[in-house]
């Protein structure tokens, strides 16, 4: 077979494998007690006490420089924490003065490069971790994964064959064909353009609940953690700064940094007394938070706009202006100036036909995308 071009006539393969054929495995306890790690006088990593359940799925979530790559790297075993330990079902596999190797751990790896090899075929690839079992399990338990990622008829192929989108489910294959009691992923759909990385993603979590492993994976995408994870880890500046389900980070994020990264807001500033929060837009409720001032987090899709006609507007409402709309889909960003503030804000709202630049509006707020915080300086 020519190695350089794909084989004539062979369709790009759009479908997976039957659903509730991947091979289970034994899942297992992942913990970080107190991690730490340098790297020259930069501290990747804050005293890190972490805890994954047998086959729980969990998001290592922030920005880049956060800690999150750093931790994954520990649990695979390519750094070693220079205080503390890492234990899987309770057996220290890494420490200062202890390391199980990264090919003795039954730990499977995924990341958003692939890593495959190209001077190997497709069924090659699958089978290089299998080194445990005879040429001809291991070959039989490749060609199960493959048929599970919906590739096993590209068996034969080389990598450069193969689509991204492709390449990645024999990243895939290849992972889960050990069938590992934890499973590591470091970005491992960021390379994929948006139509194939929704599907693969999906998909490859259906996988997942059908092994049940352990899964930590690392991310930056709020969406994407938020689609997958059973909790997620929010990371900063090495530490980790909230653990909880999506919809505990998202409707009560534990600072304003937090709130910013889940959410597009509108900032502004207010006054908390006897837990109401006056603002410039209103007085909303604050419920257990200190009276002071305060930094107030209005989402985008928590202000409805209304153009103004000869009745009356909406109770509570304030006076505003289109400033400018941009069309993008499912919603138009609108942006509008608001009677007692300088700078506008930006809203998204659907079926915007009415909201012409120009046009007079009544602004009301929901208070659900409303988030209050003790003041910060910004």
């Amino acid at each position: 077979m020519n190695q350089t071009t794909r084989p004539s006539g062979l369709k790009t393969a759009l479908n997976w494998g039957r659903r509730g054929t991947t091979g289970a495995t034994i899942a297992r306890e992942m913990r970080f007690e107190r991690v730490c790690h340098n790297y020259g006088d930069t501290q990747a990593l804050r005293d890190i006490n972490l805890t994954i359940a047998s086959g729980e799925i969990v998001c290592l979530l922030g920005q880049s420089g956060s800690g999150k790559s750093t931790l994954l790297r520990i649990a695979a075993g390519v750094e070693t924490p220079q205080s503390g330990r890492f234990l899987v079902d309770g057996k220290e596999f890494g420490g200062p003065d202890s390391l199980v190797p990264p090919e003795k751990r039954g730990i499977g790896l995924m990341f958003q490069d692939f890593a495959l090899f190209p001077h190997l075929t497709v069924l090659k690839n699958v089978m290089f971790g299998l080194t445990a079992l005879s040429a001809a399990n291991a070959r039989k338990e490749a060609l199960l994964a493959l048929e599970r990622v919906g590739l096993a008829d590209h068996a034969n192929l080389y990598p450069h064959h193969l689509s991204g989108g492709e390449q990645q489910r024999v990243a895939l294959a290849r992972s889960i064909a050990p069938r590992p009691g934890i499973l590591l992923m470091d970005e491992p759909f960021s390379g994929l353009d948006q139509r194939l990385r929704d599907s693969v993603r999906d998909e490859t979590i259906t996988i997942l609940r059908e092994m049940r492993a352990t899964c930590l994976m690392v991310t930056h995408d709020p969406e994407e953690a938020m689609r997958v994870a059973d909790r997620i880890l929010l990371m900063k500046h090495g530490e980790i700064v909230q653990d909880g389900t999506a919809r505990e980070l998202y409707f009560h994020p534990v600072d304003l940094a937090s709130a910013r990264f889940f959410s597009e807001v509108n900032m502004l500033e207010g006054e908390i007394v006897d837990e109401l929060v006056i603002t410039p837009v209103g007085t909303f409720p604050a419920s257990g938070k200190p009276n002071g001032a305060a930094n107030i987090c209005i989402r985008f899709q928590g202000i409805q706009i209304t153009p103004k006609t000869e009745t009356a507007g909406p109770a509570n409402a304030k006076n505003g202006r289109v400033l400018r709309r941009r069309f993008l889909g499912e919603v138009d960003l609108v942006d509008v100036a608001i009677e007692g503030l300088d700078d506008p804000f930006q809203a998204r709202i659907r079926n915007a036909d009415k909201l012409k630049p120009g046009t007079e509006v009544f602004i009301t707020f929901d208070p659900r995308d409303i988030l209050v915080f003790e003041k910060e300086h910004l």
